[in-house]
């Protein structure tokens, strides 16, 4: 089990048990992961999918309204979205890599058409902390994990950002199954880096098709540098 999936658990049962309610404030970071053992980091990720499915609220400072706070009642959807993160990791990856295609092009279709237009700001932090030179592989991937799921929330269709969320392990898998393969990794973290840029720059511009033809040929793009050593086929079109 990974680390956020533990924290998933952990608030599944304390909702269950009535430890916690709607209405009320999850424990603090800090103290999650103390608790459980595990990193900051991980508790943030666990925020973020109970964020996307519609449980929690979250806003950041440090007022009364700061932090995590429970919106709903969702011990079975927790549940639920729990057993989806654990079941996706034997998904096929063409299958995933078809599935990212189809939720993200549509989102950012869906973003660049709003009115009035998305704020990037957010986006564009991410893409600055991706940026660094110095960033593992790992470190880079787990920013760009953030990045798509965050582009996919601009559509503002909570469903689809949820899917993209529970989701998100699995496409972390086999991306970075693909580091080792790759014969230079620093020249293809810079055309990421260049992509994500492109994809964020037609999004700002309005340009819903162009943005969405950029994202699905990053996605296939990277998929295609690392399909043939990882034994995997293209799926199957209909």
């Amino acid at each position: 089990m990974r680390a956020h999936e533990m924290v998933l658990q952990r608030i599944e049962r304390d909702l269950s048990d009535g430890v916690l309610r709607v209405g009320d404030r999850l424990p603090g970071e800090r103290a999650l992961a103390e608790d459980l053992g595990v990193g900051r980091s991980s508790v943030r990720e666990a925020i973020r999918v109970l964020e996307a499915m519609g449980v929690v609220r979250t806003a950041v400072g440090s007022g009364p309204d700061a932090g995590a706070v429970v919106v709903a009642d969702p011990a079975t959807s927790i549940g639920s979205a729990l057993r989806l993160h654990i079941a996706t990791r034997i998904l096929p990856i063409a299958d995933l890599v078809s599935t990212r295609v189809l939720l993200e092009t549509w989102a950012v279709r869906e973003a660049a058409l709003r009115s009035p237009r998305p704020d990037l700001s957010g986006l564009t932090a991410m893409l600055d902390e991706m940026d660094d030179p110095n960033l593992s592989p790992n470190d880079f991937h787990l920013r760009d994990a953030d990045f798509h799921v965050a582009l996919t929330g601009l559509a503002g269709n909570a469903v689809i950002e949820a899917m993209m969320a529970a989701l998100r392990d699995s496409i972390h898998g086999y991306v970075m199954a693909g580091v080792p393969l790759l014969d230079d990794w620093a020249s293809v973290a810079t055309g990421l880096r260049c992509e994500h840029r492109g994809i964020a720059a037609a999004l700002g511009r309005g340009h819903a098709t162009r943005a969405a033809e950029l994202a699905q040929a990053h996605i296939e793009g990277y998929f295609g540098l690392i399909r043939d050593r990882l034994g995997v086929w293209p799926a199957a079109k209909g």
